[in-house]
């Protein structure tokens, strides 16, 4: 029989790599909400991609359900799981890469976005971060709202040293989140090969007690002692 450790070790990391598929799932849709900010940290497409990490976590969980419940000596189940948490894997370091990747050059990317935004969006953002313009306030700044309320203050705002200009406010913003989103990814990591690992112990275990009871009928059930 696998030992009680051993299952008790590989039950709790399949609880974390249920939790991992949720918590995916779930942010990845309470995330959707309309928010400037966060809609422009959190593409449609970097919310789909967390949406498709999390499917693929928790359909491994259906997957290692099933398999852990097989007899014995069957462990096709198993072999079936850590393939399956193989793409896991795969799947968890290109979505961590691509989010890595994406903050290497934020002021830029987010700059591109910016310009992306309404009229009304970058107003709302402008209020929000108290700023006007991106890089300056001649650099796509809208005149409304309760900051950049008129050009007089917007003229102003660019004669100052130091600036309210939206570009610092926005990456540091996107820089927490990214930084923070990045990491949980990569740190599903640890739970997936863990649990790969764990799923090889019980394969081989299984296997070791199988060749046992093989060798224990052909001496004609007495064992060993």
């Amino acid at each position: 029989m696998v030992s009680k450790r051993l299952i008790g070790v590989w039950t709790f990391l399949d609880l974390c790599l249920l939790a991992a598929g949720v918590v995916s799932v779930a942010l990845s849709i309470v995330w959707r909400a309309p928010n400037v900010l966060m809609n422009m940290v959190f593409s449609p497409t970097t919310l789909t991609a967390g949406l498709i990490l999390g499917i693929f976590l928790l359909a491994t969980v259906v997957i290692s359900i099933g398999a852990i419940v097989q007899p014995n000596h069957v462990t096709l189940g198993l072999v079936i799981l850590n393939w399956a948490l193989i793409t896991d894997a795969i799947i968890i370091v290109v979505i961590g890469s691509w989010i890595w990747f994406f903050t290497l050059r934020e002021r830029n990317n987010f700059h591109a976005l910016f310009l992306k935004l309404s009229v009304a969006d970058r107003i709302v953002l402008q209020d929000q971060l108290n700023c006007c313009g991106y890089f300056n306030a001649n650099d796509a700044a809208e005149i409304g709202g309760t900051f950049c309320a008129n050009q007089t203050f917007v003229a102003v705002t660019n004669n100052i040293t130091t600036g309210s200009f939206c570009v610092s406010p926005i990456t540091a913003y996107a820089d927490y989140s990214l930084n923070n989103t990045f990491t949980t990814v990569y740190g599903f990591m640890a739970i997936v090969m863990s649990l790969f690992l764990a799923s090889l112990c019980v394969i081989n275990k299984r296997a070791e007690n199988e060749r046992f009871k093989k060798i224990d009928a052909k001496r004609g059930g007495k064992g060993f002692v």
